[in-house]
């Protein structure tokens, strides 16, 4: 018999960065969950991609055990640091960000992308990459 699931949570975190103190500590405690049962596999896992924002997806069952995935870094922070910008436009509509996102950078972000996708056609990454710059005020040269 399955287990039955008791919260699913999301968190964004540090790669290789995860303690005991708030967010992990505060958030798994609630739930009875040891802590360390995530932390060190989580860090493990992680350690690759050390510094950088993920985002983790933690399933909790009604018998206090848990299983997590780990996602890579979001999209937008993608490009941004591709770009070398602070921010996206806060009018993408009206008013455009300087710099244009090139065929290149696309093709880059859209491959390290693909292993968090639930498809495997690179085109179609890179209209979902295309789209989140679009909708932060870049420009993507076609």
């Amino acid at each position: 018999m399955a287990k039955e699931i008791k919260a699913n949570l999301k968190m964004k975190l540090k790669g290789g960065q995860a303690s005991a103190a708030p967010p992990v500590g505060s958030v798994l405690g609630q739930y009875g969950v040891n802590m360390m049962d995530f932390i060190q596999p989580f860090n493990e896992q992680t350690k690759d991609m050390a510094g950088q924002d993920v985002t983790v997806h933690i399933t909790i069952f009604d018998d206090r055990s848990m299983n997590f995935s780990v996602v890579s870094t979001p999209t937008d922070d993608r490009i941004r640091k591709e770009l070398g910008i602070d921010k996206g436009s806060g009018k993408p509509n009206s008013e455009k960000v300087t710099k244009k996102l090139s065929k290149e950078q696309l093709n880059k972000i859209a491959e390290a992308k693909a292993q968090d996708m639930n498809t495997d056609d690179v085109e179609a990454i890179k209209k979902m990459v295309a789209g989140t710059a679009r909708s932060m005020g870049v420009e993507v040269e076609v």
